[in-house]
C-alpha cells in the first residue's frame, strides 16, 4: 500500500507544470494534470466516434499516464522545436513507476510506450483526444495560446490535423471547419514558424 501512496502522491507534482493555455474563463495556465483529466473525459464521451472494437478504458489509461513525465521534464510547447524532452520525459516515467510494485508498473510503462509509439487503433484515438483539446480550449479562447506565441493557421493544421485524422476522424471534420472560422476571426497569431 506505502507504495501506490509514494506513487500518487509523487504524480501530484504535475499539478505545479505550466502549459502554456488557460482553462476557460481563468487567468492562470492550466497543468498537465487538469489536461490529463480532460482529455480523459473527451475520449469517454467520443466513444460513439471511436473506431469500432476499440478498447476505451486502454484509451482512457494510455491519457491519464501520458504526461506524467513532465514532473521531470515540464511541458514543452507543442509548437516548439524539439527539445529532447522525449528522451527526459521516458526517464521520468520510468523512475515515477517504479515507485509502484509489479505488474503495476510495467502495465503503466507498457501504456506510456504504447501512446508514444502510436501504432495502435487505442494510441492513434488517444493521440487524436490528446491534439484536440488544446485546439478545442483555443477556439473557446479566441485563439488565446496560439496569438500569443505566435503560431499561425497552418502551424496548427499541419501539426494536428494529421494525428486526429487518422484517431478520429469525425473530430477533425469538426475542428477543420471551426479552424477556418477561427482564421477568418483572426485567431491566430502572425508570424510563421
Amino acid at each position: 500500500m506505502q507504495q501506490v501512496v509514494d506513487f500518487i502522491l509523487e504524480i501530484d507534482k504535475l499539478k505545479r507544470v505550466t502549459r502554456k493555455i488557460r482553462p476557460l474563463g481563468l487567468d492562470r495556465y492550466e497543468n498537465p494534470a487538469e489536461h490529463s483529466w480532460q482529455i480523459a473525459m473527451l475520449a469517454s464521451s467520443l466513444a460513439p466516434h471511436a473506431p469500432p472494437s476499440i478498447d476505451l478504458s486502454r484509451v482512457i489509461a494510455m491519457l491519464l499516464v501520458h504526461d506524467i513525465g513532465e514532473i521531470d521534464a515540464g511541458d514543452t510547447f507543442f509548437f516548439a522545436e524539439d527539445s529532447g524532452a522525449k528522451s527526459k520525459e521516458r526517464a521520468c516515467v520510468e523512475r515515477i513507476f517504479a515507485l509502484l510494485p509489479e505488474p503495476q508498473r510495467s502495465a503503466f510503462l507498457a501504456l506510456w510506450i504504447e501512446l508514444d509509439e502510436n501504432e495502435t487503433a487505442e494510441a492513434r484515438f488517444a493521440h487524436a483526444v490528446d491534439r484536440a483539446m488544446p485546439v478545442l480550449l483555443n477556439l473557446a479562447n479566441h485563439g488565446q495560446s496560439w496569438r500569443e506565441n505566435g503560431v499561425s493557421h497552418a502551424q496548427v493544421v499541419g501539426r494536428v490535423g494529421p494525428p486526429i485524422r487518422a484517431g478520429c476522424p469525425a473530430l477533425w471534420a469538426h475542428i477543420e471547419a471551426r479552424l477556418d472560422e477561427a482564421l477568418r476571426d483572426g485567431w491566430f497569431g502572425t508570424r510563421e514558424r
